[in-house]
């Protein structure tokens, strides 16, 4: 079932390719409403309407297994159709090979990789856990006492929590990961000490880490980012870096000019003044790849994945 998270947003549309510009467009974020795919679909949608790319965006929400039922139902309704575009990324291609989906992304249309963003991991501001020293002494000490909260399983978050017991000689498989289907339910158990620990994409919890509800133990980039009080992984004693990407992609069976309409969309959206606003405002990095170097990134990245999922035992 559908959950129709927005209404449909109208504008008029400008500039001097008005008439080719698709008149309505349906944005589907598989997953609930707070996470980084609904956050995406909906920064697309306010940066086309304000430049005027699109006559109406709207947003629709379908959770569930790390997006692999909104992947689904997509391929299935609206394949062969040019006015809808899936948000995804690195957590649905970890949640397709963890859960042997029977749709992959092998069934849909490359369109664009989007952005980059680097993982938080977090506590609430009462936690015990100072540092991320002391919260790798508890995983090691007893795995299971550390329960994280975090996306769908398979997902970047898991992922993430798998390579840090890997880099603190603690069993991948004795990891106590509790997914979540959005950003805002995982907020809630980590703010409701449900979890000992909370990761997620750094955007997604800026805000109460700045508020000081939240406390950054680590970030996942190689170096520390600006605005963000908390040191690298790497910089605790983790030799790891990981980065979630996220993309938009078009159902099967387009015809040549309804992939080009789209392609073309997404293209003046993402090098527009308020797409690059949202980047800026976010603190998602600019990962853009049209097309055809998107749909070879795929490839290569699928390989990639497998084989980082095997190795920390999530997948065989």
């Amino acid at each position: 079932m559908l959950l129709a998270a927005c209404g449909t947003i109208s504008t008029p549309l400008a500039g001097a390719g008005a008439q080719e510009a698709i008149g309505a467009l349906t944005l589907v974020a598989p997953a609930g409403p707070g996470g980084g795919w609904d956050q995406t679909a909906r920064a697309l949608q306010a940066a086309m309407q304000q430049e005027g790319l699109v006559g109406a965006v709207t947003v629709e929400n379908i959770p569930g297994a790390g997006g692999t039922i909104g992947l689904a139902q997509f391929v299935e309704r609206e394949r062969g159709q040019g006015d809808a575009l899936l948000v995804g990324g690195l957590v649905m291609l970890g949640a397709i090979i963890t859960n042997g989906a029977p749709v992959t992304l092998d069934q849909v249309t490359p369109i664009a990789r989007l952005t980059g963003e680097y993982e938080v991991v977090v506590v609430p501001a009462s936690s015990e856990l100072q540092t991320m020293q002391d919260l790798v002494a508890t995983l090691k000490n007893d795995p299971g006492s550390v329960a994280w909260g975090g996306g769908s399983a398979g997902g970047t978050d898991h992922i993430l929590a798998g390579l840090i017991a890997q880099q603190a000689d603690v069993d991948p498989s004795k990891v106590n990961y509790v997914p979540f289907s959005g950003g805002g339910e995982a907020l809630a158990a980590v703010m409701g000490g449900h979890v000992a620990a909370g990761i997620s994409g750094l955007s997604e919890w800026i805000g109460q880490i700045q508020a000081g509800t939240l406390r950054a133990l680590a970030i996942s980039s190689p170096e520390r980012l600006e605005g963000l009080d908390a040191p690298t992984l790497r910089e605790a004693g983790l030799d790891l870096d990981l980065v979630n990407w996220r993309s938009v992609m078009a159902p099967p069976d387009l015809d040549d000019p309804e992939r080009a309409a789209l392609v073309d969309l997404i293209d003046k959206t993402a090098k527009s003044a308020a797409w690059q606003e949202t980047l800026k405002s976010k603190g998602w990095d600019d990962a853009y790849l049209p097309a055809d170097e998107f749909a070879s990134f795929l490839q290569e990245e699928n390989a990639r994945v497998t084989g980082l999922l095997q190795t920390i035992g999530l997948a065989k």
